[in-house]
């Protein structure tokens, strides 16, 4: 079995003109795709092999920018690949002795025909910085014929980055400051269609903003219904709420390993803090254990349960019973809802003190977001309250991250405390867990000044 790889190069320049095609460097945006096609391209195997570069400037550059300079022994520059004629690096590739796994960083229309001629049912369209993987059931390259390739992977950067996916974002019905009370199913719709588009993302999983965006249209979508089906009392409604929370709560722990191990990279900790992050193997262990969830919450979204709950979901926020219960909200209806949940969120905060759990803090965030969503369904009429919220849902995130975070390494340093050898790994995790919970005390005192709510807005 032989691997063939294409790899288109990256976005080029046409700004100067003097420039001869062969010296085109990359533009903003080829430069910006290069990155998140860099972590995609490595994990699929193509530093296994030989890898043969045009000898272009923009292929060169795609090359810098996809695999890292110490990964580069296997790397040739290869001035006949600087072609737009698929039958030349067809003739070359029947040249080719030995190697089982190669790799091509070119030019269209030459790779894109060169994968209309090797596979029965190629990609459509090889955009720029697109990765495509054919397996070849050859023993030699001269054996190579039409028809005889088998697509493996195809991955472009829109598939893998999301910035590149969001580029042509459509808004969403009533953005902005309008009110959504006048097309809440329009606005279900699109979020439901956001979610189905992200899925794929977060899937693959190379980079962590899919789920992220995937988590606040999943989440939205349910504080949407949450807040029609209070106001309503319609049962089908919170049914359907309830499945929503529940497929919601699935990306709750990749969601804060993600958090973890993105602020532990940020963070400026002190070398022995680091040294006891690595010598332990805390920071190994989350990362494995961010697999493990990635693989949990990739076998539930192509499980038949959610896909099942996904077109429930769909038939009912598109069906004329869920138009006619969503065209009778005023916004006295939301006033109204708003004035008991503002009201029980400043009861339960004049009972909260600093010998308060948790808990009640985690009660009080949830109640908090809940209000928000309720508020954003009439922007125009609750604009002012939104203000006030934004930054206390800010810190009420906050507490909640570090809450979570010293959990988790107390959890993991309990684990090897009585290993040997790991009294100085230890003590190091020590550190780090205080430096957290006292970063979660000054957040908690903060939040404690906050007070409650200034209901005016909806009086």
């Amino acid at each position: 079995m032989k691997y063939l790889n294409l790899i288109r190069h990256a976005k080029s320049s046409w700004a100067d003109d003097s420039l001869r095609d062969h010296q085109r460097p990359l533009n903003n945006r080829g430069q910006k795709q290069l990155g998140p096609m860099s972590r995609a391209v490595r994990a699929s195997g193509v530093l296994d092999g030989a890898i043969f570069c045009s000898n272009a400037t923009r292929a060169q550059q795609t090359l810098e920018g996809l695999i890292p300079q110490d990964a580069r022994g296997k790397t040739h520059v290869a001035p006949v690949l600087y072609t737009f004629n698929y039958q030349v690096i067809l003739d070359w590739l029947r040249d080719r002795e030995g190697e089982d796994n190669i790799t091509l960083i070119g030019h269209n229309p030459a790779l894109e025909e060169l994968a209309d001629y090797l596979l029965k049912q190629a990609p459509e369209s090889f955009p720029t910085c697109a990765f495509m993987q054919i397996a070849l059931p050859i023993k030699h390259w001269h054996k190579l014929a039409k028809n005889r390739g088998r697509l493996e992977q195809f991955l472009t950067p829109r598939d893998v980055s999301y910035q590149q996916f969001n580029r042509k974002r459509k808004k969403i019905p009533g953005g902005g400051n309008a009110s959504l009370t006048g097309h809440i199913p329009e606005a279900l719709q699109h979020h439901y269609e956001r979610m189905r588009e992200l899925e794929a993302g977060v899937i693959r999983g190379f980079d962590d903003e899919f789920l992220h965006q995937y988590r606040i249209a999943i989440r939205r979508s349910r504080a949407i219904a949450e807040s029609v089906s209070e106001i309503s009392g319609d049962s089908h409604l919170r049914k359907a709420v309830k499945i929503l929370k529940r497929h919601a709560k699935a990306t709750s722990q990749l969601r804060d390993l993600h958090v973890f191990l993105a602020d532990l990279e940020r963070s400026q900790l002190k070398e022995d803090t680091r040294a006891a992050l690595i010598r332990s193997g805390a920071r190994n262990c989350f990362a494995n254990l961010a697999d493990l969830e990635h693989h949990r919450l990739t076998r539930r979204l192509t499980g038949k349960k959610y896909r099942k709950d996904m077109n429930d979901w769909y038939q009912l926020i598109t069906s004329r019973h869920f138009e006619k219960i969503t065209r009778k909200l005023t916004t006295e209806d939301i006033r109204k809802a708003l004035h008991t949940r503002i009201t029980h969120y400043n009861t339960l905060t004049d009972d909260l003190g600093r010998s308060s759990s948790d808990d009640d803090f985690h009660t009080l965030r949830k109640l908090l977001k809940r209000i928000r969503y309720l508020a954003e369904l009439d922007k125009p009429a609750f604009g002012k309250m939104l203000e006030q919220l934004k930054h206390r849902q800010q810190r009420f995130g906050d507490f909640q991250d570090l809450h979570v975070q010293a959990d988790m390494l107390a959890m993991f340093r309990d684990s090897i405390a009585e290993e040997p050898d790991m009294l100085e790994p230890v003590a190091g995790l020590n550190n780090l867990i205080a430096g957290l919970e006292a970063e979660k005390a000054n957040v908690r005192d903060e939040i404690l000044t906050l007070g409650g709510i200034d209901g005016h807005f909806v009086l």
